[in-house]
């Protein structure tokens, strides 16, 4: 029986603190935009939400890492309903970069769940 503890490497921690900043970021920007409509206003508070899910993934990789799979639905459909928008020049100012980013760490949350060991 292996008992050896579960080693995540330290760039995972500042990776996952990252999303979480981000997420705090452009879901507070969002939240805190009176003049946006309520549904917009919705959408940042749970940007917001997700960025503290990101924050305990940062804390405990190991434990928390496969609620990294509710990020990576919701990083996907965020881009995937957005994206025909920004394509189509009809997007808010700066929604390309936005999910360009949602895009980066969709894949790092990826790479994190399907890693060997």
């Amino acid at each position: 029986m292996n008992t050896k503890p579960i080693t995540i490497a330290k760039y995972w921690r500042w990776f996952f603190y990252a999303a979480a900043t981000y997420n705090f970021v452009i879901g507070g920007a969002g939240l805190a935009n009176a003049a946006a409509p309520v549904n917009d206003r919705i959408v940042g508070l749970l940007v917001l939400g997700f960025g503290i899910v990101y924050a305990f993934v940062g804390r405990d990789p190991a434990r928390f890492g496969p609620v990294l799979w509710a990020g990576i639905i919701g990083k996907l459909g965020i881009v995937g309903l957005l994206l025909p928008d920004v394509i189509a020049g009809k997007a808010a100012a700066g929604t390309g970069y936005i999910l360009a980013g949602d895009a980066l760490f969709t894949l790092g949350f990826f790479a994190f769940l399907l890693r060997k060991g």
